[in-house]
């Protein structure tokens, strides 16, 4: 199974536009394995990843967020109001300039949900427009053999986050 290609573009997408607050603005979540459910809007399959977090896992998202936001993006604007953050983006992928706006609420520490809406000018690999939802909730403390940066991709493979952005990425291996 791959991840269609609006998926892979919403997820790029959405890294860049939620994570350009700084980590003590950005609200933080409960530490343990998160399942997340990432799909079009309007009703098409949604895809399940599996991820175990703590507070380091957490700062280093963010803190690759806000450097490919530096590196990609020639405008961010992000709002926080509450447990409401907004932002609005535009930013390269490849020969293409995406504007993003995104809307993430929290539900407390232990569920979000984020509404993406992009569009893509060239289209980006025959894409114009999507509309992305993403559901993130925590299941409990880490399990399955998972340790924190742990994830488990909608295709069965595990891989860990700490290694994205090292030299030499470890091939993924299939999850037990």
């Amino acid at each position: 199974m791959r991840i269609p290609i609006t998926v892979l573009a919403a997820l790029l997408t959405s890294a860049v536009a939620i994570t350009a607050l700084a980590a003590d603005d950005f609200p933080k979540l409960k530490a343990g394995q998160w399942e997340m459910q990432t799909g079009a809007a309007k009703g098409a399959t949604t895809h399940k990843t599996t991820m175990c977090t703590d507070d380091a896992v957490q700062k280093e998202l963010i803190s690759m967020g806000v450097g490919m936001q530096k590196e990609m993006c020639t405008k961010n604007d992000m709002r926080r109001e509450g447990s409401r953050v907004t932002s609005t983006s535009q930013c390269k992928f490849g020969e293409s300039t995406v504007n993003t706006k995104a809307v993430m609420t929290f539900t407390g520490d232990t569920a979000y949900r984020t509404e993406i809406d992009s569009t893509y000018s060239p289209p980006f690999m025959g894409m114009k427009d999507a509309k992305t939802i993403m559901e993130g909730k925590y299941v409990g403390p880490c399990r399955d053999g998972l340790v924190p940066g742990d994830m488990l991709l909608p295709n069965g493979q595990k891989m860990n986050i700490k290694n994205i952005g090292s030299a030499r990425m470890p091939a993924a291996s299939k999850a037990k």
